[in-house]
């Protein structure tokens, strides 16, 4: 947790109120972005995101499943965060289990839409092997090494870089069987099929301090917000997901008005995005 002196406080604020940030940015922008892919080897895809002091990993890990009986023509797609005690001391302990619990539940909120998968970011279908019998379970890893703000924002972006690098082994399935048996699947070490990521969002958090909302907070800032808003949106412009935290309410205007600047910022961070994940995949390939 960051402590600012009164006089700090009204020197964040202020610059906020002239848009003109502690570090030279205007309020609708983010710090420098630096991604890295294939960080972690043994998993199927991965990716290091650095947004300022903030530095994320997120790797994904493909393994065989059984559908849901709720869902028997889906794949499952589970989160789990950590946020080490070396990126801030309040993350030892209980403090760090309950905010890697709070980023994963976003991050599931924002990747995988409501409860019957409409705004769904990750199409589950495309996981499915054989309807009710065999499906792809992802698991999705982040480790927060270190933390100077936005970490939702960082998460989101190294687990769209990490699955834009995952490659799933293709998969054969025997011949029909009975209905209570499993069949036979025969899992390929040559041919590999690259994730579909057209449709996985990015996450723009938008924070509130005093009377006006910036992108990309620095803990500085975020320890002087009111509350934050989180929208994930996709590359069409559709808004795959929303949360908020902090205690102070916002009016519904306040929140379309929010999103009409989530869906404008997202344009330059998507190209943004898009043009370092592809320069990191041409760096792997390369070496």
């Amino acid at each position: 947790m960051v402590g600012l002196s009164l006089g700090e406080q009204h020197f964040v604020k202020g610059g906020i109120a002239q848009d003109l940030r502690t570090d030279g940015r205007k309020r609708l922008t983010y710090r420098p972005i630096y991604v890295e892919t294939g960080v972690i080897p043994q998993a199927n895809g991965s990716a290091r995101v650095k947004i300022g002091g903030t530095d994320v990993i997120a790797s994904v890990k493909a393994e065989i499943g059984r559908p849901s009986s709720l869902q028997p023509d889906k794949g499952k797609v589970a989160v789990f965060i950590d946020c080490s005690p070396t990126a801030e001391p309040t993350f030892g302990g209980r403090g760090g289990e309950e905010l890697s619990s709070e980023l994963a539940l976003a991050l599931q909120r924002c990747l995988l839409g409501g409860k019957s998968g409409a705004g769904a970011g990750i199409n589950l279908s495309s996981l499915l092997i054989k309807e009710g019998k065999v499906c792809w379970d992802l698991y999705i890893d982040g480790l927060v090494i270190s933390s100077d703000g936005n970490l939702l924002d960082a998460l989101g972006a190294a687990i769209k870089a990490a699955l834009t690098n995952t490659a799933i082994p293709k998969v054969n399935v025997s011949a029909e069987v009975a209905d209570d048996e499993q069949p036979e699947i025969d899992i390929s070490d040559e041919e590999y099929l690259q994730f579909d990521t057209s449709s996985v969002p990015v996450i723009v958090t938008l924070t509130k301090v005093g009377t006006h909302y910036i992108v990309d907070a620095t803990a500085e800032e975020e320890s002087q917000m009111s509350s934050a808003v989180s929208i994930s949106v996709n590359r069409a412009g559709h808004i795959c997901g929303l949360t908020k935290r902090g205690g102070s309410g916002l009016d519904p205007s306040v929140i379309l008005d929010m999103i009409s600047v989530a869906k404008h910022v997202t344009e330059n961070l998507m190209s943004k995005l898009d043009s370092e994940i592809s320069a990191a995949e041409a760096s792997e390939d390369e070496s």
